[in-house]
C-alpha cells in the first residue's frame, strides 16, 4: 500500500497538487501497519492515517473510526498512537462515525493518562465532543447521560456557551491582501471549465484549469503573488454568473483559501471582491467560509496590496487612501466567517439553541441574529406566500432570513460527485427532504471511465438514503424533476436550471443542496421579487422563446439591464423574477419563461398558471411516477408517497396568488401585441439580445435542436420546417430532453425526417448544451436552442446565437439566419397549418398501457401508498 500510495503522490506532486485521500482499503491497510510500524517511518504512518483520511461518514472514515475506537478502548494495540491520542483523533473526524465512539468514551474509567497534559480519555472525549457540531440523535444520549455523568454534563455545558464558535478566532480589523483582478465578467465556465467535469470532486486537480480559456497565465500569475506574503484576494468587475457549480468556488478558494485541518484537498476561507457577485456563488463562497464583499473595484489593479477594514466597510491602498466602501450582507457574515461557513454556523447555532432551550436557558446572544425587515402591511407576492408557507407562516418579507422546508432536491451527474462527498462530511445517512433526485444527463452520452464509476456507483448512494435515482440514458434532470413536483412547494438543486415551473426553487452550490437533501430545510435571505407582466397577444411566427429573449430585451430598452460589463446594470439580479398573464400555458411552455431566469441572475421564479394546466400535468406525472415504480426505480417508496401527495392536491385543487397589495422592487410590462419578430441572443452574452433582423444574414455553420428548454412540439415543429427539404447546410445536431419524448417521436416517425436531412441525433441529455463532452467545431457560428452562449461553453471560439427551435430548423435549411420574410414564408407554409397537432404534449395517463410499459415489479409487489403514509389513502 505504502510504495503504491508514495508513487501515486510523487505523480500528483508533479503537477503541483496533493495525493488523493485514502480510500477505505488504504485505510484498512494502513492501519493494520500502524499496529507494527516501521520504526523510521511511524511520523508519515500518523500523518496519513489523521490528515489524508475523508471525514463524515465516507467509508475510510468508517474505518479510521474503528480502528481508532479499538486503541482508545484497549482493543487495539497501536505503539505510536496512545489511548487519549485516539480519542484526539477521534474528535478530529467532524462527526459520523467517530461520535457513537465519543459518547461511549465520555464514561471512561481509564483513569488519568500522562500524557497530553494530563486529560483522561473521557476528558478528551469531552474535549472532541465539546467542538462536534454533527451530532444529530446523539444529542439525546449525551443529555440523558448527562444525569449521571459529569463529562456529559461538561459536553452539554460546552453546546450550551457555543464553545464551538467561540474558540475560533475572530475576523480581523484589518485584513491586508494582494489584489489578483480578473477584469469583465468570470462566469463558472470560466472558473470551472466543462470538459474538465469529470475532475470536479478532485478539487486540486480541477482547479488546474481554472481561468485556462479566459486568463492562460492566471495561475502563474497568483502563485507569484503569494511571494508578497499577503493573502491574495480574487477581485472582478462581475463575477460567478452562470451555473451553480461549487466546484468554481472550490477552484478559487484553492488558490486563494486556507487549509481546513485533518480535511484532505479542501481549502475554506479567502476573500472575493466585485462590482456584482452572482447570487448562486455569493451564497455557495459564504458556505465555504470566504468573505464575498459587494464594492466598486475600479481603482485595483493585479498586485495592487490594499486593506480590508470589514467592520468599517472601506478599503484601502497601501497610501491608506480610501478606494472603495462597502455594507457587509447578510447581516450574519461575521459570524459566517468565524465559524468557517455559513453551514457550519446554521448548524452549530441550531445545535446550541437546542441544547439551551433543554436547559431552560435564554437564548445565546453570542451570535449576530438575522435581523427582521420591517413589516409594510402591505400583500406579498407569490414567491413570499410560497417561502411562507414553507415557513408555517402566511408570507415572508424581502430580507427575512429563514429556512423554508424543501419538498424537492435535484442533483445531477457533474455535481452529484461533490453533493455525495458534502453529504458524508455531513454526516448525512438519510434523507429529510421529501424527494431527492439523482440524475445522469450530462455524462451519459460519451462516458469515461470516471463517469461509468458514477454511474455505477451514485444511484445506490442516493437510493440507500431515500433519494430516487435515475438511469443513464432517461433525460434530463429539469424534465424530470420537474414532473415530480407539487405546487405551490419550495425546493433547490444544483444546478443553476432548477427552475420550478410549479412552486418555487431556489437552485445552490453541491454543498447547500447537500444541506438541503440531509436536513430537509435550506438557509435563505429572501429576496425582493420583480413583476414581469404579459399583456396583448401573442403574433404569429413569435414562440415562447422570443418571449424568453423579450424579457431582457424590453428591460435594456427601459435601461434596466445593461450588456457592458463595466458598471452592470440588471434589475433581475438577486431577485425572483414573477411572471404573470400567460396562466393557460401548459407547464412545460411554462418551463422555457422560468429556466431562463438562470440567465437573468435572478435567485428563483414564478409563473402564475391556471388549476386547470396545473392538474392536467399531475395527472400525467401521476402516471409516470406509478410507471417508474413499476420499471423497478428506487427508492419506490418515496415515489410513491411523492404519488399520494399529488392525489391529494388534485382531490382538492387549489393555487396561491399573490395578493393584490403586494409589494415589487420593479415592474416590466411586456406587450405581447409588439413583438413582430423573432428575438435572439446574440454572441456571446445571453442578454445581448437582438431583433432577428438585425442578424440576418449572419453565416451558421451548426445547428443544435436541444436541451432542458425544449419539449416534444419543438422536435415536431422543427421536422415539419425539414421535411422533404433535403440535407441541411452545415451540421444538425438533434437531442431530445427525455427518452419518453425520443420513444414518441420515432414512433411519429420523426427521426426519419431528421435522418434524411443528414441530423445527427443525441442520446436524450444535455447534448451540447454544457459542452463537457460533445462540442462544435472550433470557431464555428452555432444557432442553438440550448440555455447559454457563454465564450468556449460550446466550442473553443463559438460564437453562439440563442434562439426558438423553429429559427433553427430554418438556419439549419439556410446557412444562415433567415431574413423576416423568409422566416414568415416558412412559418406560414410549415408551422401555422398545423400547430394544434405540432405542440402536443405528453400525457402519459393518456397512452394506452403505459401503466406497465416496462414493468419489473409485479402488481402485487408494488410499494402500497397506506403502508407509506400509515394511514388509508
Amino acid at each position: 500500500m505504502l510504495e503504491g500510495y508514495r508513487k501515486h503522490a510523487a505523480e500528483r506532486a508533479a503537477l503541483g497538487i496533493p495525493a488523493l485521500p485514502l480510500t477505505a482499503q488504504q485505510t484498512s491497510e494502513l492501519c493494520e501497519i500502524l499496529k507494527n510500524p516501521p520504526a523510521s517511518e511511524e511520523k508519515e504512518l500518523l500523518g496519513l492515517l489523521r490528515d489524508r483520511v475523508p471525514p463524515g461518514v465516507d467509508d475510510a472514515a468508517y474505518v479510521k473510526a474503528g480502528f481508532l475506537t479499538g486503541v482508545a478502548k484497549g482493543e487495539i494495540n497501536c505503539p505510536v498512537i496512545s489511548a487519549v491520542e485516539a480519542v484526539y483523533l477521534l474528535g478530529t473526524m467532524i462527526g459520523g462515525y467517530n461520535v457513537h465512539s465519543l459518547v461511549d468514551l465520555l464514561k471512561s474509567d481509564n483513569g488519568a493518562i500522562a500524557e497530553r497534559g494530563g486529560s483522561s480519555i473521557a476528558t478528551e472525549a469531552t474535549t472532541a465532543l465539546s467542538k462536534t457540531l454533527l451530532v444529530f440523535d446523539a444529542f439525546n444520549d449525551v443529555l440523558e447521560l448527562a444525569k449521571s455523568n459529569s463529562f456529559a454534563q461538561q459536553v452539554i455545558d460546552s453546546w450550551a456557551d457555543a464553545v464551538w464558535f467561540t474558540s475560533r478566532p475572530q475576523l480581523l480589523e484589518a485584513i491586508t491582501v494582494t489584489v489578483f483582478k480578473v477584469p469583465g465578467e468570470t462566469n463558472t465556465d470560466d472558473l470551472s471549465p466543462a470538459p474538465h467535469a469529470t475532475t470536479r470532486p478532485d478539487i486540486p486537480l480541477h482547479a488546474l484549469a481554472m481561468l485556462e480559456s479566459k486568463m492562460p497565465d492566471g495561475l502563474e500569475t497568483i502563485a507569484q503573488l503569494k511571494i508578497k506574503g499577503h493573502p491574495v484576494a480574487y477581485v472582478g468587475d462581475v463575477v460567478g454568473t452562470g451555473s451553480s457549480r461549487k466546484s468554481a468556488i472550490n477552484s478559487v478558494l484553492w488558490h486563494i483559501g486556507n487549509e481546513i485541518p485533518f480535511v484532505p484537498n479542501k481549502k475554506a476561507g479567502g476573500y472575493i471582491l466585485g462590482n456584482k457577485i452572482a447570487p448562486i456563488f455569493f451564497n455557495t463562497a459564504e458556505d465555504s467560509g470566504a468573505l464575498p464583499i459587494e464594492c466598486d473595484v475600479s481603482q485595483m489593479k493585479t498586485g495592487d496590496v490594499i486593506t480590508i477594514y470589514p467592520y468599517q466597510g472601506k478599503i484601502t491602498n497601501e497610501a491608506g487612501e480610501v478606494i472603495s466602501t462597502f455594507t457587509l450582507k447578510p447581516d450574519t457574515i461575521i459570524d459566517e466567517v468565524r465559524a468557517g461557513g455559513r453551514i457550519p454556523l446554521l448548524i452549530g447555532r441550531a445545535l446550541t439553541d437546542k441544547t439551551r432551550a433543554a436547559l431552560n436557558l435564554p437564548v445565546s446572544e453570542i451570535f449576530t441574529r438575522p435581523s427582521l425587515p420591517e413589516d409594510t402591511g402591505k400583500g406579498f407576492t407569490l414567491a413570499q406566500k410560497m417561502v411562507g408557507k414553507a415557513c408555517g407562516l402566511p408570507g415572508v418579507r424581502p430580507n427575512t432570513s429563514c429556512e423554508p422546508m424543501m419538498t424537492t432536491v435535484g442533483s445531477q451527474d457533474t455535481t452529484g460527485p461533490m453533493t455525495r462527498d458534502e453529504l458524508k462530511e455531513l454526516a448525512c445517512l438519510g434523507f429529510n427532504a421529501d424527494l431527492t433526485l439523482q440524475t445522469f444527463c450530462h455524462t451519459a452520452a460519451y462516458p469515461k471511465p470516471v463517469d461509468i464509476n458514477t454511474h455505477k456507483n451514485l444511484p445506490d448512494f442516493f437510493s440507500t438514503r431515500g433519494g430516487v435515482a435515475l438511469r443513464p440514458g432517461d433525460g434530463i434532470i429539469h424534465s424530470w424533476l420537474n414532473r415530480m413536483l407539487l405546487p405551490d412547494t419550495v425546493g433547490t438543486g444544483g444546478d443553476s436550471h432548477t427552475r420550478f415551473p410549479l412552486g418555487i426553487s431556489f437552485p445552490a452550490g453541491s454543498g447547500l443542496v447537500a444541506f438541503a437533501a440531509a436536513l430537509g430545510v435550506m438557509p435563505l435571505d429572501m429576496p425582493e421579487s420583480v413583476l414581469v407582466r404579459f399583456t396583448g397577444e401573442l403574433q404569429p411566427g413569435i414562440t415562447l422563446r422570443d418571449i424568453v429573449n423579450a424579457i431582457p430585451w424590453v428591460a435594456i430598452q427601459q435601461g434596466k439591464l445593461t450588456v457592458s460589463k463595466e458598471n452592470k446594470q440588471n434589475v433581475f439580479n438577486g431577485r425572483v423574477m414573477e411572471m404573470e398573464g400567460l396562466p393557460d400555458l401548459k407547464v412545460e411552455q411554462a418551463f422555457e419563461l422560468t429556466d431562463a431566469t438562470a440567465e437573468r441572475s435572478c435567485s428563483g421564479s414564478t409563473i402564475k398558471l391556471s388549476e386547470a394546466t396545473v392538474a392536467e400535468y399531475l395527472r400525467s406525472n401521476v402516471a409516470l411516477l406509478k410507471n417508474m415504480v413499476a420499471r423497478g426505480y428506487r427508492d419506490g417508496r418515496t415515489l410513491m408517497r411523492r404519488v399520494a401527495k399529488m392525489e391529494q392536491w388534485l382531490a382538492n385543487p387549489k393555487l396561491m396568488s399573490a395578493d393584490k397589495d403586494a409589494e415589487y422592487a420593479d415592474t416590466i410590462e411586456i406587450n405581447l401585441s409588439q413583438i413582430t419578430e423573432p428575438i435572439v441572443a446574440a454572441p456571446n452574452d445571453p442578454d445581448n439580445v437582438k431583433l432577428m433582423s438585425e442578424c440576418a444574414g449572419d453565416k451558421v455553420d451548426e445547428v443544435f435542436i436541444g436541451s432542458c428548454m425544449t419539449n416534444i412540439g419543438h422536435y415536431r415543429a422543427a421536422a415539419k420546417i425539414l421535411e422533404g427539404a433535403g440535407v441541411v447546410k452545415g451540421r444538425l445536431w438533434v437531442c431530445p430532453p427525455t427518452r419518453m419524448d425520443e420513444k414518441q417521436l420515432r414512433e411519429e416517425g420523426i427521426y426519419g425526417i431528421f435522418a434524411a436531412a443528414g441530423a445527427r441525433t443525441e442520446m436524450p441529455g444535455c447534448s451540447l448544451c454544457m459542452g463537457n463532452q460533445a462540442r462544435v467545431e472550433d470557431n464555428a457560428t452555432v444557432f442553438s436552442t440550448s440555455t447559454r452562449n457563454f465564450n468556449n461553453r460550446m466550442g473553443k471560439g463559438a460564437q453562439v446565437y440563442l434562439g426558438s427551435a423553429e429559427l433553427a430548423a430554418v438556419c439549419a435549411l439556410l446557412g444562415k439566419i433567415p431574413t423576416v420574410d423568409e422566416y414568415m414564408a416558412v412559418v406560414k407554409e410549415k408551422i401555422a397549418p398545423f400547430e394544434s397537432d405540432l405542440y402536443r404534449y405528453l400525457n402519459f395517463d393518456q397512452i394506452e398501457n403505459f401503466a406497465d410499459e416496462g414493468r419489473v415489479i409485479p402488481l402485487e409487489e408494488m410499494p402500497k401508498i397506506e403502508d407509506i403514509l400509515g394511514m388509508p389513502v
